[in-house]
């Protein structure tokens, strides 16, 4: 098999990757025809039970079960809020508190665009807490820590603090960020201008939680992306915080 991803994490028990954008974790059935990481893993790892989702776009850790055993354990923790999750966004907008958290309650798949809705009678509790770690005219990274595990929680958490995340198709306008729009008196080729980050602009850096079998403190972690870190630089050299 093709490698398409990092392993961050083997062991009998466990099994950590480092998730590209583009593939589901587990499979959908909107599109059946979109590659699935734990069906591609399974011809060398043998049977993957999942513990938890990421995006299709979202890049980073991704977690599953290796035994039945350990997919009971991993499940309650996350199901008890026991296992920490880090992600960072890079969002359009200025946010207005350096820290800040939201709770407004989810419902999934609330809308004709099956999107996931705030629903303040029917939707389940959502909590998630933000932080800004670097400002930019009209951007900013913020780090984001979810306490639950709803569908696209951080990005409507996020849209509802005024803050879209960059290139999100659903809850944002979805435009690739180019850097002829946020670099003043750009002069490059237009026709040959390739986006810097074309995906929604979301990774999950960090997963620590205590292992299975062996009860010690676990943390997996995966670096930024090439567009990740791309948009990132870009952001620093043409748009620097006046602040």
């Amino acid at each position: 098999m093709k490698e398409f991803c990092a392993i961050l994490y083997a062991d009998q028990d466990l099994l950590a990757i480092d998730k590209p954008a583009g593939i589901l974790a587990i499979p959908d059935r909107w599109d059946p025809n979109i590659p699935v990481a734990q069906q591609l893993l399974q011809s060398q790892f043998g049977t993957l039970l999942p513990v938890h989702r990421i995006d299709k776009d979202t890049t980073g850790v991704l977690l599953y079960a290796r035994n039945e055993v350990a997919h009971r354990i991993i499940s309650s923790d996350f199901s008890s809020r026991k296992v920490e999750k880090i992600y960072f966004a890079i969002v359009h907008g200025q946010p207005e508190s350096q820290a800040w958290e939201v709770g407004l309650p989810l419902r999934a798949d609330g809308d004709r665009l099956h999107r996931t809705i705030i629903d303040a009678s029917k939707g389940k509790e959502a909590k998630t807490r933000f932080e800004v770690i670097e400002r930019f005219r009209g951007f900013a990274l913020v780090l984001a820590i979810p306490e639950t595990g709803r569908t696209h929680q951080i990005r409507v958490h996020l849209a509802a603090s005024g803050l879209a995340i960059v290139a999100d198709p659903l809850y944002g306008n979805g435009d690739p960020l180019l850097l002829s729009m946020i670099k003043p008196g750009w002069k490059g080729d237009a026709y040959k201008e390739r986006p810097l980050i074309a995906r929604t602009a979301l990774h999950s850096a960090k997963v620590s939680f205590i292992h299975p079998k062996t009860k010690k403190e676990l943390l997996i972690e995966a670096p930024f992306p090439r567009d990740f870190k791309a948009t990132l630089a870009q952001l620093r050299k043409v748009r620097p915080s006046w602040v």
